[in-house]
């Protein structure tokens, strides 16, 4: 086994000497570890909404987002099922969620390089978007059509969520701030309400912003490009307010 991958790594070194675009081939080398059959599918999978211009929406990563987040959920609960044999399955659901959540996916995306190859034209630099972890669920749907569902499980578990380096710290933790909000307040008998202030229309998409109050009192706001991301933002700052 280890001599047929040294001997297919060889053979994919050959093969990107005789790429006829051979940067993003060398690029997307060095994140998957391996050459892709279907270029195209790949720079698709890295092309935002904003930058496929206007009735080209087949051009964007949005399908494969969608299909790579169902591989993903299904990967990531395999994974949970055997190494917490021991946990209910509360603790599995709860486990997956924070594993795929959208900010640790955008962490996980952007320590891989993924930013380097998403072609979002006309979005800043540092955009409140998780557009990267998006980006990277749509990569997992492009490998998934093109190398199939173990090449999608090696490339997961092997460079991605290797990077997580106390996954069962990970796990346990919890980043949904407006459900740890939520739970908080039941417990404290006090009312949390979520309020959108705004939404505006601009080149990347709606922006929305939010406001959190807990009875009725102003304790955070927060922006983003949907309205569950502003929400979060406003209950993350919330929660430290409250040193919770």
């Amino acid at each position: 086994m280890k001599i047929n991958r040294v001997f297919k790594k060889l053979i994919d070194r050959i093969r990107l000497l005789s790429c006829k675009d051979r940067e993003s081939y060398l690029l997307l080398y060095s994140i998957l570890g391996y050459i892709p059959n279907n270029l195209r599918l790949y720079k698709m999978a890295m092309t935002h909404s904003s930058s496929s211009g206007n009735g080209r929406k087949q051009s964007c990563n949005e399908r494969l987002e969608f299909l790579g987040d169902a591989v993903l959920g299904s990967i990531v609960s395999d994974y949970l099922y055997t190494n917490f044999r021991k946990e209910r399955e509360g603790f599995l659901s709860k486990s997956r969620s924070n594993l795929v959540c959208r900010e640790r996916l955008n962490e996980l995306a952007l320590e891989i390089g993924l930013d380097r190859f998403v072609t979002a034209c006309g979005l800043p630099k540092v955009h409140n978007s998780y557009v990267y972890g998006n980006a990277l669920e749509a990569l997992i749907g492009a490998i998934y059509i093109d190398k199939g569902y173990k090449q999608c499980r090696r490339f997961l578990l092997d460079r991605v969520l290797s990077r997580l380096t106390d996954i069962e710290c990970v796990v346990k933790s919890d980043k949904n701030y407006k459900s740890r909000l939520i739970e908080w307040s039941q417990k404290q008998h006090k009312t949390v309400e979520f309020k959108l202030v705004s939404e505006e229309m601009r080149k990347e998409g709606v922006f929305f912003v939010s406001e959190v109050f807990v009875d009725s009192e102003l304790y955070g706001s927060g922006d983003g490009f949907s309205k569950r991301e502003s929400q979060q933002k406003a209950a993350r700052v919330a929660l430290e307010k409250l040193e919770f």
